[in-house]
C-alpha cells in the first residue's frame, strides 16, 4: 500500500489533487476479497467517472466477493510526483499498486488513449508486452468498444473480452479465481479462458502476411482457441444487474449528474456508426425498472438531475410516459431531466415540453452531413425540413441555443455538400429571427460542429478510404469562409488526431509497434490537443515501418481479410456489404422496427419475420 505521508508531497505540488485521494461517497473498500480486480480507464479522473460503464461494473463486481477498484491516468504533473517520490500508480480505494492486483482490466472507449494503457502499465510496474510478464505479473485484460478490433493492443493485452460485460467479466474473474486457487500456470488459465464464448487470447494465434501487406491468415495455434470469436450480449435488460446509486466524486466532473441507461442497440442503421451495429439487437428496459432505478440513485447519490441515456434515447418506445412519470415524481424537488441527444421529429418537442417543466437544458441535434444526398448516402433518414420543423418549435417554446453536429470527409462527399453544413445553420438562425418581434427572447447562438469522419470496422464504410489531411483542411477552410456570422460558431476536431483514430481503428497487430514507439517517444493523452504531436507519431511511423496511408486512405475489396474479420458480432459482413454498395447509389434502408432488413442476428424479435418473408411464408 502507497504510505499516506508519501503521497500527502505529491497532492501539495498538483492540480486537483481531489482526482487522486478516493473516499467518495458510495465508493466501496473490501479487506480480504477473493480476488483484486483494477479496473483502469486510461484517461484522467473527470472524464472515466462520467463513464455509465465504470459505474455499472464496478458496482456489479462488488456485489461478489472480489474486489473492483478504481484506477485512472494521472496527469503529467502527478506522474512525474510519483515517479520522485518512488509511488507507483495505484488504486482509489486502497493504494494498492496495480502490480499487486489478480487482475488488471482496461476499458476500451477510444483509440486515441491507446498510448496511455502503456503509460498506466508502465507507471504501475507492469512489463509492457503480454510476453515478458512472468507467473507473479497480474493478468491484463481489456473490454470495451474497442476490444472489438483488438489487433492493434494484441501485444499488450492478455485476454480481450469482446461484449458486454456485466456478465462475462464475472465469468473470467471466476475462471481466474480457480485457476489461482489450483496454482495453475497462466498459459494454464489462459488456455481454460479461451474456452469461454466472447474470450479472445491474442498469444493463442498466428497472423500471417502476403508479399504486400495483406492478412494471409490468422489462425489459432492452440486446441482451446476458436477460429471466430462471437461477440456476448445481454438478453434481458430488466434481468441484468441493476444500478443503484453511483459514486459521487469530490470534483467536476464532465456529466455531474444521475443516469439512466434506457436500452442497448440501435435500429435505425446509420452506416457510419460502429455502436449502432455492435449493440444490436435493440433490448429496452421496462418503465417500472428506470423508475425504480432513478429512485434508488438519486436518493443514494444527491444528484438533481437525471440525464436519460442510450445510442438514440429518443428511439426509447416508452419515453413519454417515463418522462411524464418522473416530471410529476421530480418537479416539487426541482430534480431535472436531460436527454443527450435528440431526434430530428415533432414527438421530441412535446418531450421537451414536459422536460422544461423543471428546467431548460441545452439542445444538441445531429443532421450529420450538409446535403440531402449525404445523409442519404450514411442513412441517416432525416431531411432539411426535419430540422427546420424542429428548430422553429423549440424556438417557438423558448429556447434560444442549438448545437449541430455534422461529419466531414463522409464517402462520396463533395465541397458543395460540405457548404451544406453553412446553409443549415444560417437557415436555422434565420427561423429564430424571421419570427415576431416580440417572440425572440434570449440570447441567440447556433454552433455547427463538424468532426472528421473515421472509417471504422464493423460498418459499412469499413471498407472506404479515409480524407487526406489536406482535403479535410480544405473542407473546413472552405467553412471557415462560408460562415461569417457571430451568431453562427463554428467548431471543428482536428484532422491530424482523426487520421492517427483511423491507423488505430483499422490497424492490424503490426500496428502495435506504432503505439509502443509512440509511447517511448514521449506520446500519451493523445486525446487531448495540448498533449498531440503529430510529428512524434509521424516519426514513430517511420520507426516502425509502418504506411500510414496503408490503414488510413486505402479503399479496400469484399474479399480482403480485415484485421478484425475473426470477430463475430451478430450483424453479417454480407450484410454490410450489401449497406456499402446501397450507399454508393444514395439508397437508404429504413428503420429496423419498420420491417427486419436482414442485418444477420439470429435471436432478433424481427430475424423470423425476415425470413418468413424471404421463404413467402
Amino acid at each position: 500500500m502507497v504510505k499516506a505521508s508519501q503521497l500527502e508531497k505529491c497532492l501539495k505540488k498538483v492540480e486537483k489533487p481531489a482526482r487522486y485521494i478516493g473516499g467518495e461517497l458510495n465508493s466501496i473498500v473490501k479487506d480480504d476479497p477473493a480476488l483484486r480486480f483494477a479496473f483502469c480507464f486510461p484517461d484522467v479522473y473527470e472524464v472515466g467517472m462520467s463513464h455509465l460503464g465504470m459505474q455499472i461494473l464496478y458496482f456489479a463486481i462488488n456485489a461478489t466477493d472480489y474486489a473492483c477498484e478504481r484506477v485512472f491516468a494521472p496527469w503529467p504533473d502527478m506522474a512525474e510526483e510519483m515517479q520522485s517520490e518512488g509511488i507507483p500508480l495505484y488504486s482509489l480505494e486502497t493504494r494498492t499498486p496495480l502490480s499487486d492486483f489478480d487482475v488488471v482490466g482496461f476499458t476500451l472507449q477510444y483509440e486515441m488513449s491507446y498510448t496511455n494503457i502503456l503509460y498506466m502499465l508502465d507507471l504501475g510496474g507492469i512489463p509492457l508486452l503480454s510476453k515478458d510478464r512472468g507467473e507473479d505479473d497480474p493478468i491484463v485484460i481489456a473490454g470495451g468498444p474497442c476490444a472489438t478490433t483488438p489487433e492493434p493492443l494484441a501485444d499488450f493485452i492478455d485476454c480481450f473480452v469482446i461484449g458486454e460485460g456485466e456478465e462475462l467479466n464475472i465469468e473470467l474473474l471466476d475462471c481466474i479465481r480457480d485457476g489461482r486457487g489450483k496454482n495453475k500456470s497462466r498459459e494454464e488459465i489462459f488456455r481454460a479462458l479461451a474456452a469461454i464464448d466472447g474470450v479472445y487470447i491474442p498469444s493463442f494465434y498466428r497472423v500471417s502476411y502476403d508479399e504486400d501487406g495483406l492478412i494471409r491468415e490468422h489462425t489459432p495455434i492452440v486446441p482451446e482457441a476458436k477460429a471466430v470469436i462471437e461477440r456476448v450480449r445481454l438478453h434481458d435488460m430488466d434481468e441484468a444487474f441493476q444500478l443503484d446509486r453511483q459514486i459521487v466524486p469530490f470534483l467536476e466532473t464532465v456529466h455531474d449528474r444521475a443516469v439512466l441507461e434506457l436500452f442497448r442497440g440501435c435500429t435505425r442503421g446509420c452506416r457510419f456508426c460502429q455502436a449502432g451495429m455492435m449493440y444490436r439487437p435493440i433490448r429496452e428496459k421496462s418503465v417500472d425498472t428506470l423508475l425504480e432505478s432513478a429512485d434508488r440513485i438519486l436518493k443514494n447519490t444527491g444528484y438533481e438531475e437525471v440525464s436519460l441515456t442510450s445510442l438514440s434515447s429518443c428511439d426509447y418506445t416508452h419515453l413519454m410516459p417515463l418522462v411524464r412519470r418522473m416530471v410529476e415524481t421530480y418537479e416539487d424537488q426541482n430534480i431535472g431531466i436531460s436527454l443527450p441527444s435528440l431526434r430530428l421529429d415533432s414527438f421530441i418537442v412535446d418531450v421537451l415540453r414536459e422536460i422544461e417543466k423543471v428546467r431548460k437544458s441545452g439542445l444538441t441535434f445531429a443532421p450529420e452531413a450538409g446535403s440531402q444526398r449525404m445523409r442519404d448516402i450514411i442513412n441517416k433518414n432525416v431531411t432539411e425540413e426535419d430540422l427546420m420543423r424542429v428548430a422553429k418549435a423549440v424556438f417557438d417554446e423558448g429556447w434560444s441555443r442549438i448545437k449541430l453536429y455534422f461529419m466531414i470527409g463522409l464517402p462520396g462527399e463533395t465541397l458543395e455538400d460540405v457548404l451544406g453544413i453553412a446553409h443549415l445553420a444560417y437557415k436555422v438562425k434565420d427561423a429564430f429571427f424571421n419570427r415576431p418581434k416580440e417572440a425572440i427572447r434570449g440570447n441567440f447562438r447556433v454552433t455547427a460542429s463538424a468532426s472528421c469522419f473515421v472509417p471504422k470496422g464493423f460498418t459499412p464504410f469499413q471498407w472506404v478510404g479515409q480524407d487526406s489531411i489536406e482535403m479535410f483542411f480544405e473542407k473546413i477552410n472552405a467553412l471557415k469562409r462560408a460562415i461569417r456570422d457571430p451568431k453562427v460558431k463554428f467548431q471543428y476536431h482536428e484532422p491530424y488526431i482523426s487520421r492517427l483514430e483511423a491507423i488505430l481503428a483499422r490497424g492490424d497487430r503490426r500496428v502495435g509497434e506504432l503505439i509502443l514507439r509512440a509511447y517511448k517517444n514521449g506520446q500519451r493523452f493523445d486525446g487531448w490537443s495540448e498533449y498531440f504531436d503529430y510529428d512524434v507519431w509521424v516519426k514513430s511511423m517511420e520507426e516502425a515501418g509502418i504506411d500510414g496511408d496503408f490503414y488510413a486512405n486505402r479503399v479496400r475489396d469484399y474479399d480482403e481479410i480485415l484485421p478484425w474479420d475473426f470477430v463475430d458480432i451478430g450483424v453479417s459482413k454480407a450484410y454490410l456489404w450489401k449497406e456499402y454498395q446501397k450507399s454508393l447509389q444514395a439508397i437508404t434502408t429504413d428503420d429496423c422496427r419498420e420491417h427486419c432488413n436482414g442485418c444477420g442476428i439470429k435471436d432478433c424479435e424481427m430475424w423470423g419475420e425476415f425470413h418468413a418473408t424471404a421463404s413467402g411464408v
